[in-house]
This record gives C-alpha cells, sequence and structure tokens, in this order.
C-alpha cells in the first residue's frame, strides 16, 4: 500500500512537468531491492497493454485426441507463442502395445497409463485438458462442438465450443466390424484399457461358471471355447497371452477344467502376420500348433450370436457353426461417426480416412491437420506432375534436358516423390543415371525429351504405399507436426522444404517421412519374434528380452517405465493374478 501511495503521488508531482517525468526515480524495496521506473502515469496502462498484445499473439491450437498421435505432438511441441486445448474422451494416454498383457494380468492397467495432465504440467507453455468427446467439426466458423463424458447432470451444459486458428485432429479409429451381424453385441474388443479389463474379468468368469457343479461337460466345453478373430499381430500376442495364463497359471487353480480348454485363432486369409517376413509368420503357425492353438486359416465369419459364431470356409464354400465362451473382435480398424461426418462436410467422401498431404495438413482444409490412425497420407503421384517437372528442369526452355538440368533438381523429385527412391533401390539402381541409363542408353551423349522422361519414369509409382495403422507411425507424425509447428515463423519467411513443382519458390517444411524401426510379435513362451530395419529377422528369448527392453524404453514417463518393469518382475517370481478385479 505504500508503495502505490507514493507511485501516486510521484506521478502527480511529475505530471506536467516533461523533464521531470522523464527522470528515473529509485527507492529501496524488501531492504535492498530496487525499482525504477520513468513516466509514472501510463507505467500500468504500457505494461497491460503489452500483455493484452502477447496474448492477442498467442494462436490457439486445439488437439483433439489423447491417443499416440496426439500425446506426441503435445511432448514435443515447445514454441510459447500457442494457447493449446487438447479435448478427448479419456483424461491420459495408454501404451496400447501392452493391452494384450493386461487382459492376462501380466500388467496392470494403472501401469501402462499416464494422465496427459501430468504431461501437460511438464511443458512452459499454455496448455488446458478438456474431457469431453467432439462431436462436430465446423471449418468455416473455425470451431469445434464437444460434449462432456460426465454422466451427471450439469443442468444444460454438457455440450460446448471451442474456438481454434490450428486443428489437430488426432482421435483414432475404432474397431471395423465389417457390418457382421452380433459383433457389436457379443464380441469383445482390444482398442482401450476398458477393453482389455472387460476381457480379463470375462476370462475368469468363464473359468468361475464352468468350475460350478450343476454345468454339464458338453456346456463347460463351450464356456471354456476362447475365439479369436483375426491374425494380425494384437490378435496373435492376445492368442500368446491367454495360453499362457491358463496353462501355467489358471491350470494350477482349477485342475480340473485344466483338459476342456481350447483356444481357436480365426483368419480369413491364408496366413497370420501377413505384414510380417514369411519366415516369422511359419515360426509362429508351427508354434501355435505345438502348443495346441487351433488355427484355422480361410476363414471368414459371417455372424456372432450369445453363445455361437458362425464361419464360411473359403475353400469349400461350407458355413460351419461353433460354440463358445467369449469371442475377442481384432480384424482392423474403421473410421468413427465424427470423422465421417467431417469427410463429408469437406467432399472426402468414399474413403476409410481423412485424406492429408504429405504435410499431414488435410486436404481442402485450411489450418487442419489430421494423424495417426484416423487419416492417411495422399501421396503424390510422379506421372500426374511430370509435365510440372519436367519444366522445372528445363531451366533454358529448350523442350529438352541433358542430365545436367535434372540432376539440379533431383533431390527435390527424392524428397517430394518417395516412390523414386524405393524404385532406384528395387532396381539396384545408386541414381538417376542408371534409371535414364536403363530406358535410353547413355543421357549424357543425348538429350532428353518428354516421352523418354515419362518412359524413364512409366513404373515409378508402382511402389506408393500407405502407412500402416501402427502406433509407431502415429508417434513419428505427432513428433514431425510439433516440430513444423515449433519453426513455423522462421519457415514462412525461410521455406526449407523441396521446389514447387507446380507454383515458383519451395514449400514451408520438409514432407513428413516416416522411418520403420521394426516390428515384434510376442508369441508367448518366453519367446518372441522380431523384424527389424534391414531384413533382419530374430525368433527365441533373446528376442523376447529385446522387447522387454524396447517397450520400457518407449513407455512415456519413468512412472510408468517402473510400474511395467516391477509387474513384469512380480509375475516372474509370484505368476499372474487370477482374481476378477
Amino acid at each position: 500500500m505504500r508503495l502505490h501511495s507514493f507511485y501516486d503521488k510521484a506521478s502527480s508531482a511529475f505530471h506536467g512537468h516533461p523533464t521531470l517525468s522523464k527522470l528515473l526515480v529509485v527507492c529501496t524495496v524488501s531492504g535492498g531491492g530496487f525499482l525504477a521506473f520513468s513516466d509514472a502515469r501510463p507505467f500500468h496502462g504500457a505494461y497491460a497493454a503489452s500483455q493484452q498484445l502477447g496474448e492477442c499473439k498467442k494462436k490457439k491450437v486445439v488437439v483433439l485426441g489423447t491417443g499416440w498421435a496426439g500425446t506426441s505432438f503435445l511432448k514435443n511441441l515447445k514454441d510459447s507463442s500457442y494457447e493449446v486445448q487438447v479435448v478427448s474422451p479419456r483424461n491420459y494416454f495408454a501404451f496400447t502395445p501392452l493391452l494384450p498383457s493386461v487382459t492376462c494380468g501380466t500388467v496392470e492397467a494403472r501401469s501402462i497409463v499416464e494422465p496427459i495432465r501430468n504431461i501437460a504440467n511438464k511443458k512452459s507453455l499454455s496448455v488446458h485438458f478438456r474431457e469431453a468427446e467432439c462431436y462436430k467439426i465446423d471449418p468455416e466458423k473455425k470451431k469445434v462442438y464437444c460434449r462432456s463424458t460426465q454422466d451427471r447432470d450439469l443442468d444444460g451444459k454438457k455440450e460446448f465450443s471451442v474456438d481454434y486458428d490450428y486443428l489437430v485432429v488426432a482421435m483414432g479409429a475404432r474397431a471395423n466390424t465389417f457390418n457382421t451381424p452380433g459383433v457389436v453385441e457379443n464380441a469383445h474388443f482390444l482398442k482401450e484399457i476398458e477393453d482389455a479389463q472387460r476381457i480379463r474379468r470375462t476370462v475368469i468368469d468363464c473359468f468361475e461358471r464352468a468350475n460350478l457343479p450343476n454345468v454339464t461337460e458338453e456346456e463347460r466345453k463351450r464356456i471354456l471355447h476362447f475365439v479369436i478373430v483375426g491374425g494380425g499381430p494384437t490378435g496373435v500376442e492376445f492368442a500368446a497371452e491367454l495360453h499362457d495364463f491358463v496353462n501355467k497359471d489358471l491350470a494350477e487353480l482349477y485342475p480340473a477344467l485344466k483338459d476342456l480348454v481350447k483356444i481357436t485363432l480365426l483368419e480369413a486369409g491364408d496366413h497370420i502376420l501377413n505384414m510380417f517376413d514369411k519366415r516369422i509368420t511359419a515360426f509362429a503357425e508351427e508354434k501355435f500348433q505345438r502348443d495346441g492353438i487351433h488355427l484355422k486359416t480361410g476363414s471368414m465369419v459371417v455372424k456372432v450370436t450369445d453363445k455361437e459364431i458362425s464361419t464360411k470356409e473359403r475353400g469349400t464354400g461350407e458355413t460351419l457353426s461353433v460354440p463358445y465362451g467369449m469371442v475377442v473382435w481384432s480384424t482392423g480398424i474403421g473410421t468413427r461417426p465424427v470423422i465421417m461426418d467431417f469427410m463429408k462436410q469437406i467432399g472426402q467422401t468414399n474413403r476409410r480416412a481423412l485424406a492429408t498431404d504429405e504435410w499431414l495438413r488435410v486436404e481442402g482444409c485450411e489450418n487442419i491437420y489430421a494423424l495417426g490412425d484416423c487419416a492417411t497420407i495422399n501421396q503424390r503421384k510422379f506421372t500426374e506432375d511430370i509435365w510440372a517437372i519436367f519444366r522445372k528442369a528445363d531451366e533454358n526452355n529448350s523442350g529438352s534436358l541433358n542430365l545436367k538440368d535434372f540432376k539440379n533438381v533431383m533431390n527435390d523429385i527424392r524428397e517430394r516423390y518417395p516412390q523414386v527412391e524405393i524404385y532406384l533401390k528395387k532396381k539396384q539402381l545408386k541414381n538417376i543415371d542408371g534409371l535414364l541409363k536403363s530406358a535410353h542408353g547413355n543421357p549424357e551423349k543425348q538429350s532428353i525429351n518428354i516421352e523418354r522422361f515419362k518412359a524413364a519414369f512409366s513404373e515409378v509409382d508402382s511402389q506408393m504405399k500407405n502407412l500402416p495403422a501402427t502406433a509407431q507411425v502415429a508417434a513419428q507424425q505427432g513428433e514431425y507436426l510439433a516440430k513444423c509447428f515449433n519453426r513455423m515463423e522462421e519457415c514462412e519467411k525461410h521455406p526449407e522444404g523441396p521446389l514447387r513443382f507446380r507454383a515458383t519458390g519451395r514449400h514451408r517444411f520438409h514432407p513428413f517421412r516416416y522411418r520403420h524401426f521394426g516390428q515384434f510379435a510376442p508369441l508367448g513362451g518366453e519367446q518372441t519374434a522380431a523384424q527389424l530395419p534391414g531384413d533382419w529377422v530374430s525368433i527365441g528369448r533373446s528376442t523376447q528380452w529385446l522387447w522387454y527392453s524396447v517397450y520400457a524404453s518407449k513407455l512415456v514417463s519413468w512412472r510408468t517405465r517402473t510400474l511395467v518393469i516391477s509387474d513384469w518382475g512380480r509375475r516372474f517370481i509370484f505368476g499372474r493374478d487370477s482374481s476378477r478385479i
């Protein structure tokens, strides 16, 4: 109060005296601190104005989702000029690769989740979280409409809207049922923490029901028949985890039921783990046969009731019905309703996911980005841009190219069209010289016209592939987009991306490029298969320890690392917990 009184008196004394008003007044504060000011009257106003100006400059970034993509973006965003709002129906990040371990008690559910506010509080920028579900995106008004997930009556305040300058859509995907009758009502999915906990309770319930004295032998066999639909990594890992849980833990607790348990894995294709090397596929199928896991390939599920699952055998066309106790559905991903509605708004119909460019920007929208399972990169075809590329390389407008002309834009072509690099590697050609020579002899001695140019690149686009819907892809996309946001202003002034072939100048950023670091397939019995970069395949117990190391290092915090490693140690010493909770 005294300081403010002195401030007011000084202001009054200096008011009207231009010279005196510019003097520095110095006084002691709190026994030795100093306060200096000039022209005291406008001090507060100027400071407030500068604060308001700073706040106005902050651009609002709304992130939808707290999965791999959204969390990776949030962790790597460092520019304090953004004000971030995160909207998601779950207030945590879940390490989904360990969900199969949660289903059987190998790892506890709380060990693989990190509250999103723990992550946000470590940031130097302004981050706010809202536990709600986005049900509508309005790109014209730059608003997202949300609905609280709280069950309590909020007096009509469950719905609200959030404005944005930049929108990051990272909402993931839902399980794809292919409209198979009865799947939604009777099958379990494995995409969320709640799914894994529900499966764990159901497995224990099956054993408890089968253990009742008034249950017939035939009914016990039905109850203890566990069916997994889908031979991808998630289905295979869950089948392996369930087999270990039953034979190493539950068999000791329910000795009379051990021989009645049956695990069946259904796959519509010819083999399980189709995205892996054939050596891994063959080893996995042989191991499952040795372990007693019934593997049925070429079986497409056509109907699921509360007690039976019907399949159509591709080889014979015959439809078979099999009784079961529990079905786990793991056959791929589908589009969420809010994403489907948004795609209709922006004219992206008849697609399975939001189409983005190589910079993860939603096609047809300004300042909206999509990443993770809800989006797919619509990679440009080289042959569609071949005229523009030719003209850009032909700096003299001569109508033909020599090798020197072409080399000047080759680095930009490799970056803009990654299929060119893949094609060169596939043909075992070190550079573009080899490609042109293979098409028309020595290009250094003769000019290259547009027709010969087209002929050289006629098969390049055959190497285009969509990225897999994996956590690895989503995490890299989130990290990439955050780095772009961190350098937004700098790159607007000094673009660092490849040449614009259909316009002048350069793109602001380098396009997103996915780097594959390998993939694992745990097969039970402390054996894991790994396919690592360079086509290196490793199978066995040593690979299981590599799996432990990699997954522990990829967990989002030291808290979750400590908890997961302690869960693994507890399982080694005491076995898996068979309680229903």
